[in-house]
C-alpha cells in the first residue's frame, strides 16, 4: 500500500504530503484496492480447500460504512458485536444470516433486538438463553466455545480465548447449553470460537481447531445434533513488524479444511459449512495514519511532538501496540533514537518510547504510521477538547472524504445546557 519514490511516500498514485495538505491532519487513509485484495485473496484461498466456506467481517475493526461496503460488495457478511453493529449491517443491505451477532455479556434489550434482526445469535455463553427465549425463539443459534487455551500476537491484553479471557463457554458447560437450546424447541445449530488475536503461524490455527473439534464432536453425537456450521473465529494475523513473518494462509486453510473434513467424516457426519470473521486482515495494512510532527523536544531523551495522541490512535497506550513510522521525505536519512508523542496531558500519550527515526526530522514534517486500518479510528475517542481524525478512502481514480474531522460543535452536540448556562 505505502510506496516510496526517491524518498517522497505514496499511498497509491497520491503523495502523503498533497493529502494532508488537502485534508489536513491527524488523517486515517485507507487504500479500496488493498481492502478488496486481501478479502479476494482470502477466499479463494480458502474455497480452493473446503468449498462451503464463507467470510464475515468482524465490524468492529473499522466501522465506516464505505470501508464494510468493499467487502460486502465482494460478498461478505457482518459480524455484529452490538445492536448498533447489526444496525451498520442493515444500512449496507444485510440482513438474516449474512449477519453473525456475537455480542457479550448481553442487556435484555440486547437480546430482545438481536432476536428481531434475524441475525445468527451467537450467544456467549448458556446464562444467556433464558433470557433469550423470553424474546421468542431463534431460527438459529450457535455458542461461542472458549477450548481453553489462547494466543495473541499483540499482548496478552488481547489474547480472546482461553482461562484469562472474558469469552466464550467453558468446555465443561457445553453439553448443557446445545442440550438446553433442543429442549427449548431450537432446530438448528452451529457453533463458533475466538481462536486468539493476529496470529501467524499456521500450525496454531490447527491446534485450536483440533481442540474445538474434540470438544464438539461427541457432544453433537450424543444429542443427534447435525451442526450447521462451525464458525473459527477471526485472528488472521498481519505483521506489524518487519521482523514478524507472513500468515502462510494456504497452509493455514488447508490445514484447518483437512482437520474438519476428516473429523466430520471419520464420525459420519454431515459436513457443516465453514465459517470465518477476519476483520485485520482485511483491513489492517490497508490503512494508515498521518500527522504533523510540532515540535522536537531534547530533552532527557529525544522527544518528537506530533498531533498523534493517544485518543487518535489508542493500541500503542493501551496495550503497548507496536506501529511503524515512516518520516515522508526522509526515510534515506541517517538515523536517531527518539519518543513519539501526542499532545494529551497524560504520561500514556508517551505511545512510542524508543525508536530509530530520522535524525534530520523536523518541525512541519509528515509521520506515517503504518497498519492503523485496524483498531485505529474505530477505538479513538474525546479527550482534552483533542476531537476524532478526518477519514479519507484512496481509490485509483481518486481520494474521497469519507468521515469529517469532528469540530467543537460536535463535541458539544449532546450537551444538554442548564438554564443557568443560557
Amino acid at each position: 500500500m505505502i510506496r516510496t519514490v526517491k524518498d517522497k511516500i505514496f499511498i497509491g498514485k497520491y503523495s502523503v504530503s498533497a493529502l494532508c495538505e488537502k485534508f489536513g491532519t491527524p488523517l486515517y487513509v485507507y487504500s479500496a484496492e488493498k481492502i478488496r485484495d486481501n478479502y479476494i485473496r482470502a477466499l479463494k484461498t480458502a474455497r480452493k480447500y473446503y468449498q462451503d466456506f464463507d467470510l464475515f467481517y468482524a465490524i468492529k475493526a473499522c466501522n465506516n460504512p464505505n470501508i464494510a461496503n468493499i467487502l460486502v460488495k465482494e460478498g461478505a457478511g457482518i459480524d455484529a458485536a452490538s445492536i448498533n453493529e447489526i444496525k451498520l449491517a442493515k444500512l449496507l443491505g444485510l440482513g438474516g444470516e449474512k449477519i453473525m451477532f456475537s455480542g457479550n455479556y448481553l442487556s435484555d434489550e440486547d437480546l430482545k433486538e438481536g432476536i428481531e434482526s434475524g441475525a445468527i445469535i451467537n450467544l456467549d455463553d448458556k446464562s444467556l438463553l433464558p433470557r433469550l427465549l423470553k424474546f421468542g425463539v431463534p431460527n438459529i443459534i450457535s455458542f461461542r466455545v472458549n477450548p481453553g487455551y489462547g494466543e495473541s500476537n499483540v499482548g496478552e491484553w488481547v489474547t480472546n480465548a482461553g482461562p484469562k479471557a472474558k469469552f466464550g463457554l467453558n468446555p465443561k458447560h457445553v453439553y448443557d447449553a446445545y442440550s438446553d437450546a433442543q429442549k427449548a424447541g431450537i432446530q438448528r445449530f452451529g457453533v463458533h470460537m475466538m481462536p486468539g488475536s493476529c496470529l501467524l503461524n499456521p500450525e496454531y490455527f490447527f491446534k485450536i481447531t483440533k481442540m474445538l473439534i474434540k470438544i464438539i464432536i461427541p457432544i453433537f453425537k450424543e444429542l443427534n445434533i447435525e451442526v450447521e456450521f462451525v464458525d473459527i473465529g477471526g485472528g488472521l494475523g498481519i505483521p506489524y513488524k518487519k521482523s514478524d513473518s507472513v500468515l502462510d494462509l494456504d497452509k493455514t486453510m488447508s490445514g484447518i479444511s483437512d482437520i474438519i473434513i476428516k473429523s466430520f467424516n471419520e464420525n459420519k457426519m454431515k459436513l457443516p459449512s465453514l465459517y470465518m470473521e477476519p476483520a485485520r486482515y482485511f483491513v489492517g495494512d490497508a490503512g494508515v495514519l498521518l500527522g504533523k510532527v510540532h515540535t522536537i523536544k531534547r530533552s532527557y531523551t529525544n522527544i518528537i511532538g506530533t498531533d498523534i495522541s493517544m485518543n487518535t490512535l489508542a493500541r500503542p497506550a493501551m496495550y503497548d501496540a507496536y506501529h511503524h513510522i515512516y518520516v515522508d521525505g526522509k526515510e534515506s536519512h541517517p538515523r536517531e533514537k527518539f519518543g513519539v508523542c501526542g499532545q494529551i496531558c497524560e504520561n500514556t500519550d508517551y505511545w512510542c518510547r524508543e525508536r530509530e527515526l530520522p535524525k534530520t526530522i523536523e518541525e512541519g514534517d509528515v509521520i506515517v504510521v503504518a497498519d492503523t486500518g485496524a483498531y485505529g479510528f474505530g477505538m479513538s475517542y474525546q479527550y482534552n477538547g483533542r476531537l476524532k481524525a478526518a477519514e479519507v478512502l484512496v481509490s485509483k481514480n481518486e481520494a474521497k472524504l469519507i468521515r469529517h474531522r469532528e469540530t467543537f460543535s460536535d463535541m458539544l452536540q449532546n450537551v444538554v445546557l442548564t438554564d443557568e448556562m443560557k
